[in-house]
């Protein structure tokens, strides 16, 4: 088994823990996509509005249209139509029942929580590089909301429903991004393994489902065992659809969780990919729910600031360069103040009724719809600023 050398010094601490879970994980360094990297190749002699007309008709069943695609795209999509046997669509409704009953929470646990840890990992670097959060930051942090809003829709990820059309998307992109990269020149395989690996797509899928759970609990949410288990049933299915090889696709929760630490044992951090993407990211909070006055954009992003810091704790807000700051006794105010809104809810149901309405539509506020519905064009150059809009 090859090992990327930045992995090398944590691959031996994580496997005198889990040899088991290490040693799969850094199989997967090395893997990208087989299937959607080939079927990418495949259609790069085509135009960009080509791609898109081609991605539409299959996501859309169009058979007319699909008649001058390539047959590499129709067979790509024949091997997802039917999901696996372990999916039960029906045990989706208490998480997604839970989802949105929490939804306010979700995006603070997600911003503040979730995607500071991943980009504590080596997958900064892929989003270093092509400054995602650089450039079109905002749109790609309120697209990854709509992905997540809309496989938490009832029927979100039945087939033709946009929940599964956009987690079908996610892996596409992956595929062209990952080939844009290797085609820079910029990348160093050798030492970082394959550009947006199986790995990261992998333990991403742990931080966004078990991660997220943890988070939100720390925020104030609740939720009962049978929710937790429909919320990451939700996450798997996704992910599946997002090209994760089962052999480093998550079962149940505890599988997540000791994924993730095996796997973050494994990571390198600290580095300054890692140190400028979290601090974009925060910074970027504000602007994806609409606060772009200067004053008012600072005061929020030191607000964000804080509640991260105490949601993942101050040995990894420190590595990441955070601004001073105290997290004793934030989570537990944070905490109070949910519960006190909650009892309000409860008292006065109209106030309820207005609650549930105001979460929802902030976090649609959040994510991005475009008006001529989901976009299928693929970028068309590896830095951000000089691709095509997508």
């Amino acid at each position: 088994m090859r090992v990327p050398s930045d992995y090398g010094p944590g691959y031996e601490r994580a496997r005198a823990l889990s040899p088991r879970i290490a040693d799969n994980y850094i199989a997967h360094t090395v893997l990208g996509d087989p299937e959607a990297d080939a079927l990418i190749a495949d259609l790069s002699d085509l135009s960009g509005r080509e791609i898109a007309r081609h991605i539409r008709a299959a996501m859309d069943r169009d058979e007319k249209a699909l008649r001058d695609a390539p047959g590499s795209l129709v067979t790509f999509y024949e091997s997802m139509e039917t999901p696996p046997g372990w999916v039960d669509l029906d045990s989706f409704i208490p998480g997604i029942r839970m989802f949105h009953r929490n939804s306010r929470l979700v995006l603070g646990a997600f911003v503040g929580g979730v995607l500071v840890e991943g980009f504590a990992t080596n997958i900064s670097k892929s989003f270093f590089l092509t400054g995602k959060l650089r450039d079109q930051g905002v749109r790609r942090l309120r697209q990854n909301n709509r992905h997540m809003i809309e496989i938490f829709m009832p029927g979100g990820l039945e087939r033709g429903s946009d929940g599964w059309k956009l987690s079908v998307r996610i892996r596409l992109i992956h595929a062209r991004v990952r080939q844009l990269i290797r085609q820079s020149g910029e990348w160093d395989e050798e030492a970082w393994g394959a550009p947006i690996s199986a790995a990261h797509v992998g333990f991403s899928i742990t931080a966004f489902s078990a991660r997220l759970l943890m988070h939100l609990r720390s925020l104030g949410a609740a939720f009962n065992d049978e929710e937790r288990a429909s919320f990451m049933s939700v996450w798997r299915y996704s992910g599946y659809l997002m090209g994760i090889p089962e052999s480093i696709l998550f079962e149940r929760e505890a599988d997540a969780h000791e994924l993730f630490r095996v796997g973050s044992m494994c990571e390198p951090s600290g580095s300054d990919e890692s140190i400028a993407m979290a601090n974009a990211l925060i910074n970027s909070a504000p602007l994806v729910i609409g606060v772009d006055d200067p004053v008012e954009r600072r005061r929020l992003a030191r607000y964000v600031f804080t509640v991260s810091r105490a949601i993942i704790g101050n040995p990894l807000a420190d590595m990441l360069r955070y601004p001073p700051g105290r997290s004793l006794g934030v989570l537990t105010l944070f905490r109070l103040q949910t519960r006190i809104d909650r009892l309000i809810g409860r008292l006065l149901h109209r106030r309820t009724v207005s609650g549930n309405f105001t979460q929802f539509t902030s976090l649609l506020e959040a994510s991005m719809f475009d008006e001529a519905g989901i976009p299928y064009r693929l970028p068309d150059h590896v830095y951000a600023e000089e691709s095509s809009r997508w």
